[in-house]
């Protein structure tokens, strides 16, 4: 039987590698959403270290513990996005997203606060999940979340054990889903968590900036440890690329701009489709204390029905098995590379 020599053994391992791992767990990169004149780029930012420790002093308590790696939006949601998903969806199927007019709404008044690349403020927490669901479905994924009447502002319902992916420890989440609404956990260790702090066994910080003292105050730029925050509510919110410097993992806007919709509920159990939602973040008309990693922003009821002028959301990509098995690390791929040895082994024995 022919065997391999060692150029197209090299080939085809390299082959298995990237194709059995990179299109299995990638979470991060550019991808293209929409169809015609309507697409948009996002960008995931990748928050690796799988298995880190929850954070003990902030709020709640714990939190920012992730068994997976995934991916975050490293931009808010654009209101630009929101608009091309209702010209290439929403609007043809009666789920037409409205964004809040931050221009001529008496309570804003904000010159260029439509602007195409603000963050997509006035949108509720069950609209920013049909968003995401479309995410999923235009590209051919699973949808993440269980809508079962038409109205785009309509509660969802639970996933249940009857349904494919449905997961007991989230029955907000079905896991075959790539594009979620970050959850607290997930949110919250892209914001505080450095995995290069304490000589690299990584760490926590108070602010989203890596450090324990707040970022600068800015109105808008990408200035290392600058935030969008402490300004007039009439200045409005940057520019979802101007929202500041990035978090330690290259997250920008995590602190300031929009706060954002987390897609855990207030109590963590997401057992009740109707219940308070998280917000997190502050926002850019907030002091400082509003990005803290102890500021529980929820105690303000946030019902998933609910939308304000100064809340917005990002996505997070996650794998299909993310929900029950964490992504390979070291020991996951050195498996797979034993594997692959053994097999080639084998076949220049025959």
């Amino acid at each position: 039987m022919r065997i391999f020599n060692g150029v197209r053994f090299r080939a085809w391992f390299l082959s298995l590698l990237v194709c059995g791992l990179w299109q299995s767990y990638a979470t991060a990169g550019i991808i293209t959403f929409g169809s015609s004149g309507n697409t948009f780029d996002m960008t995931f930012v990748d928050i690796g270290n799988a298995g880190n420790v929850a954070d003990t002093t902030g709020q709640p308590n714990s939190a920012g513990a992730v068994s997976y790696s995934y991916g975050i939006g490293k931009y808010e949601v654009s209101r630009d996005m929101i608009n091309k998903y209702n010209s290439d969806y929403g609007t043809s199927n009666n789920l037409e997203i409205s964004l809040f007019d931050l221009e001529s709404n008496p309570f804003a008044n904000i010159p260029g606060g439509n602007d195409k690349d603000n963050p997509a403020t006035g949108v509720s927490w069950n609209e920013a999940a049909r968003f995401t669901n479309w995410l999923n479905t235009s590209t051919g994924g699973s949808a993440a979340y269980n809508f079962t009447t038409n109205g785009v502002n309509d509660n969802i319902a639970l996933w249940s054990a009857g349904d494919a992916g449905y997961n007991a420890s989230n029955p907000f989440r079905n896991s075959r889903a790539k594009y979620v609404l970050p959850s607290m956990d997930e949110w919250y260790k892209a914001a505080y968590y450095d995995p290069q702090a304490n000589g690299g066994a990584g760490g926590y910080s108070d602010f989203p900036n890596g450090l324990d003292t707040a970022p600068t105050a800015v109105a808008s730029g990408t200035g290392v440890n600058t935030a969008v925050y402490g300004q007039l509510l009439g200045q409005g919110p940057a520019k979802v690329h101007l929202a500041g410097g990035a978090s330690p993992y290259g997250v920008v806007g995590l602190g300031g701009n929009a706060t954002e919709w987390q897609e855990s509920a207030y109590d963590g159990a997401n057992n009740d489709s109707s219940e308070s939602r998280v917000i997190r973040g502050g926002r850019w008309d907030r002091p400082a204390g509003n990005m803290k990693s102890l500021f529980n922003s929820n105690t303000f009821g946030n019902q998933p029905t609910a939308d304000s002028g100064q809340v917005g959301f990002r996505v997070a990509s996650v794998s299909s098995s993310a929900a029950s098995v964490p992504e390979p690390g070291t020991f996951g791929v050195l498996s797979f590379v034993g594997l692959a040895l053994v097999a080639y082994r084998k076949r220049m024995k025959k």
